[in-house]
């Protein structure tokens, strides 16, 4: 499993917030983008647990974690796992520390770790075939900061 984590490509970016947010996951699948490969990471609010029980269809309590340096969060989707990794790092060191394990560099994780840290609202989605798509809805609908992960063994 952790071979086949190490071969995602993910790309990233953080909306303002969960308005913004919602207009960039609502242009993904209508894009074509699935649930699926979609991830999101944010602070728990009440806006936040709306988001994702009406993008994901999952709940509150099933994406509830503790991030280190973002406190009591919600987290779901392919990233997650990929960050998480089976030694729990995303809890214990949090999302600068891990974006890494993404193909990210560490000034990359600490920017989307203090973006998400004011309420910002992480996106991510996975897939080498349409990087290039969803970076440009990304760019389209608000999200700062939008990269492809794409150091992975590079540094």
């Amino acid at each position: 499993m952790a071979q086949q984590e190490e071969e995602l490509l993910f790309t990233v970016c953080v909306f303002q917030d969960t308005e913004w947010a919602s207009r960039g996951l609502a242009a993904l699948t209508e894009h074509g983008f699935s649930a699926e490969c979609l991830s999101l990471v944010a602070q728990r609010s009440d806006d936040i647990d709306v988001l994702l029980e009406r993008t994901f269809g999952v709940g509150e309590s099933q994406a509830s974690v503790e991030i280190a340096g973002l406190g009591d969060s919600v987290a779901h989707g392919p990233l997650v796992g990929a960050l998480q990794g089976r030694d729990n790092a995303l809890n214990q060191t949090g999302v600068a520390a891990t974006m890494r394990r993404a193909g990210f560099q560490d000034h990359d994780g600490f920017i989307f770790e203090t973006l998400t840290g004011r309420g910002g609202v992480l996106v991510a989605a996975e897939g080498e075939m349409r990087a290039a798509d969803a970076l440009a809805l990304f760019h389209a609908y608000g999200g700062g900061n939008a990269a492809i992960g794409a150091w992975r063994g590079r540094v």
